[in-house]
């Protein structure tokens, strides 16, 4: 899920983006995997973009170095439901490609407009589910020339770590750092001292998951318009059955110094705006937000009350979205149960953001902090 200030509609946004560190370990798939080149060739000249398709939606920014971080010059977001009848089949339907097909062409578009001379396009549990994806990711490169790269759970779960991480308290030694999607849900703990802003983040993960379960998923095999207490609670304990080996491993997260919960998705940024009250989504007041737990519980109790056509028309949430905010919510209660946390920081950044922090480093952009 993203930002739902536009409801199934292209969302732009213009803004300073932070200064996100890059994992190592995958900097060379960044290098060969870019699946686009611009008209430019490879090079520190001109824009960078991120393309992240997942299970729900199709999103794009497009961003210039700065001094320390970037600058996000464009950015496009849609909602395609790529893998939608996936919780009850394995094949990307007719409509759901030609809708993708229909926003990558929009993304293709404003790369050439902004002169991108690198990027890295990557298609997430939707694609790498669904018995014909590769039929799809053929499909793309032909009609549009665009090259999607199916990212595995690993890359998917460090992407997003790296993307967000910077709001990570500093002063907190340990982290659980989540990303709900609409097939899959990441997860991640990060131990000790928090690095600098350029540093790489992924020296403090000890442990990682994702989860086979995203918010188009579970609504699709529980529902989504109408959501008693009762199946509420039953796809909460679903993906608690999930988490169980993530647990094991991060038993010890909860025992940190100021540990707390960060998340990034569409589900955080909603609960986010709908305890600010706000008249239409803004990500400026939304990122970076302190929520405390009871206020949390405040927002998802009252969603669980709320009937699906006040759902639809909060500016919060939107049409297209409101029958999968309560799937999201009892993933988001599912990890607060496992990890009880006071305070959970909220992110509108992630999988994205870190993608193009990964390749400007790999360019070289930044050297001693500055930007070359």
């Amino acid at each position: 899920m993203a930002s739902r200030s536009d409801t199934a509609a292209d969302v732009e946004e213009q803004d300073e983006g932070p200064a996100l560190p890059r994992s190592p370990s995958l900097s060379a798939q960044a290098t060969a995997s870019s699946g686009w080149r611009g008209r430019h060739g490879p090079g520190r000249s001109g824009s960078y973009a991120a393309l992240d398709l997942g299970t729900n939606n199709c999103r794009l920014l497009i961003a210039e170095p700065t001094p320390r971080g970037f600058r996000v010059v464009d950015a496009f977001s849609r909602i395609v439901r790529l893998g939608e009848g996936l919780g009850r089949g394995a094949r990307l339907s007719e409509a759901a490609i030609g809708r993708t097909i229909e926003a990558l062409a929009i993304c293709r578009d404003k790369m050439m407009a902004r002169g991108v001379t690198r990027a890295r396009l990557v298609a997430t549990e939707a694609c790498r589910f669904a018995e014909n994806g590769p039929n799809f990711i053929a499909r793309v490169r032909s009609e549009l020339n665009l090259q999607l790269e199916v990212v595995d759970r690993r890359t998917e779960a460090f992407l997003a770590v790296t993307g967000c991480a910077s709001l990570a308290d500093p002063s907190a030694q340990s982290v659980v750092v989540f990303d709900i999607g609409g097939g899959s849900t990441e997860i991640a703990w990060l131990e000790g001292p928090a690095p600098g802003v350029l540093a790489d983040p992924s020296k403090r993960i000890r442990a990682w998951d994702s989860l086979p379960v995203g918010v188009v998923t579970l609504a699709e095999r529980y529902g989504g318009v109408e959501v008693s207490p009762t199946v509420f609670e039953a796809m909460v304990e679903e993906v608690a059955e999930l988490l169980l080996s993530f647990m094991t491993v991060a038993a010890r997260a909860g025992d940190g110094a100021r540990f707390h919960l960060l998340g990034t998705s569409g589900t955080v940024t909603t609960i986010g705006g709908i305890h600010l009250r706000l008249p239409r989504y803004d990500r400026r007041r939304v990122d970076g937000l302190w929520m405390r737990n009871e206020d949390i519980t405040d927002v998802v109790d009252r969603l669980l009350g709320t009937p699906y056509e006040a759902r639809a028309s909060n500016p919060c949430i939107g049409r297209e979205r409101a029958d999968l905010v309560l799937a999201g919510c009892a993933i988001l209660e599912s990890i607060r149960r496992a990890f009880p946390s006071e305070r959970l920081r909220i992110a509108d950044r992630g999988l994205r953001e870190g993608i193009l922090m990964n390749l400007m480093r790999e360019d070289r952009v930044w050297r001693d902090g500055g930007h070359s």
